[in-house]
C-alpha cells in the first residue's frame, strides 16, 4: 500500500490536486484488478485544522486529516496556489516544519506550479535545482536567490524533491511514478487513459541532479549518458562493456542493480520515447523513424513499440495526431 496526501489551502488550484489523484487511484484500481487485495494506493486530503475548505474558485472539499496527524508518507504534494502566492506562504508557516520533517523521511515531495514557493521559504530548495510557474520566473528569483532556477525545464529533481511547472507536467510525473510503482504496463495504460498527446515522459521533461538520482553509480551514469547521445547508433552488450570498461556480465549486474532494468531494455526505452516524439511532430515514416532509432527492421520496431506503447506506431500518431491537428475539431474538450 502506498500512501499519498496533498496539502490543502484556500487559495489551492483544483486541478493540481485532482489530477494527480485520478492518475494514482485509476493505477490503484488497475493494479488490483481481478484481485480481491486492498486498492494499492490511498490518498489523503490534509488541511492544517481538518475543518471543510472552499478553494478561491468555490470548489468545496473535506479533508480527510489534518497536516499534523499524517502517517509516513511515500508521497506529499502541494498543489498549485492561484495567482500571487505569498498570502498562501504566509499563512503556510504554521506548518512550515511538518514540510522538513516529511524530507528529513525520505517523503517524496513535489511542488505544482507556484506550490514551490512553499518549499523554498521552508529552506527545502537551496542549493538545488526547482522551477516554478513561467509567469512567476523573476519574482522567485529575486526573493530565493539561493535556489537553482531551471527555467528551461518543466520538471525538477533534487533527490527526494521534485518540483513540476504546470498541471500538464504533473500528470507526466504521475506517470514516472505510477511507472515506479506498479510498473510499465499499467504506466502506459495510464498514459494512453489521461491524453497521451500532451504527454512528455519524465526522462524528457526533467532535470534530475544526477543522471539518475535513484542510485550512485557513476559508471552507470555515464553509460546511461552515453546511450542517450547515441540513440541512433547500432550497439551490442560487448560494445557497451567496452565502453564501460568492464566485462558484459559485471556491466549488466551493476546496471541492473543501479536502474531496475538491463542496458539494453534501458536503452529501447529511450529509443521508443523517442519515437514517440517523432511520430508526434515529424512527417517521416515509420521504417524512417525506426531507422533514426537505430533500428533496421522495421517489423521488430513496431513490435517493440507496441510491446512498450500498447498500441502499433501508426495508431500512436493516429491517436496524437487527431487530437491535435484535425481541422474539424473546433474548440471540443
Amino acid at each position: 500500500m502506498y500512501t499519498a496526501a496533498a496539502a490543502l489551502y484556500p487559495q489551492a488550484l483544483a486541478t493540481s490536486i485532482t489530477l494527480p489523484m485520478e492518475i494514482l487511484q485509476a493505477a490503484s484500481q488497475m493494479a488490483s484488478a481481478g484481485t480481491r487485495a486492498l486498492p494499492k494506493v490511498r490518498f489523503l486530503l490534509a488541511s492544517p485544522d481538518r475543518k471543510p475548505l472552499t478553494l478561491g474558485s468555490g470548489i468545496a472539499l473535506q479533508p480527510d486529516i489534518a497536516l499534523c496527524e499524517l502517517p509516513p508518507l511515500d508521497l506529499l504534494l502541494l498543489p498549485a496556489i492561484w495567482r500571487n502566492p505569498l498570502p498562501a506562504v504566509k499563512a503556510a508557516r504554521v506548518w512550515r516544519d511538518l514540510l522538513c520533517a516529511h524530507a528529513a523521511q525520505g517523503t517524496r515531495i513535489c511542488s505544482v506550479g507556484t506550490g514551490s514557493y512553499l518549499l523554498a521559504e521552508a529552506g527545502l530548495l537551496d542549493g538545488r535545482a526547482a522551477t516554478t510557474h513561467w509567469q512567476y520566473f523573476d519574482s522567485f528569483s529575486r526573493r530565493y536567490p539561493a535556489v537553482d532556477l531551471k527555467t528551461r525545464h518543466l520538471i525538477t529533481q533534487s533527490d527526494n524533491i521534485y518540483c513540476v511547472g504546470s498541471v500538464n507536467s504533473i500528470a507526466d510525473l504521475m506517470v514516472h511514478i505510477v511507472d515506479e510503482w506498479f510498473g510499465r504496463r499499467i504506466a502506459t495504460a495510464i498514459e494512453n487513459q489521461f491524453s497521451p498527446e500532451i504527454r512528455r515522459s519524465f526522462r524528457a521533461a526533467a532535470y534530475q541532479n544526477e543522471a539518475d538520482s535513484s542510485h550512485h553509480d557513476e559508471v552507470v551514469a555515464r553509460v546511461q549518458q552515453w546511450l542517450q547521445g547515441n540513440l541512433s547508433t547500432p550497439v551490442t552488450m560487448a560494445q557497451l562493456a567496452s565502453q564501460a570498461q568492464l566485462s558484459a556480465r559485471t556491466l549488466h549486474r551493476r546496471f541492473s542493480r543501479a536502474t531496475g532494468m538491463s542496458p539494453l531494455t534501458y536503452l529501447q526505452s529511450l529509443r521508443i520515447t523517442a519515437a514517440k516524439d517523432l511520430l508526434r511532430h515529424s512527417d517521416l515514416t515509420v521504417s524512417d523513424i525506426a531507422w533514426q532509432q537505430g533500428i533496421q527492421d522495421v517489423s521488430y520496431f513496431s513490435q517493440l513499440f507496441r510491446r512498450y506503447s500498447g498500441m502499433s506506431p501508426l495508431q500512436y500518431r493516429q491517436a496524437v495526431r487527431g487530437k491535435l491537428f484535425n481541422p474539424n475539431v473546433t474548440g471540443q474538450t
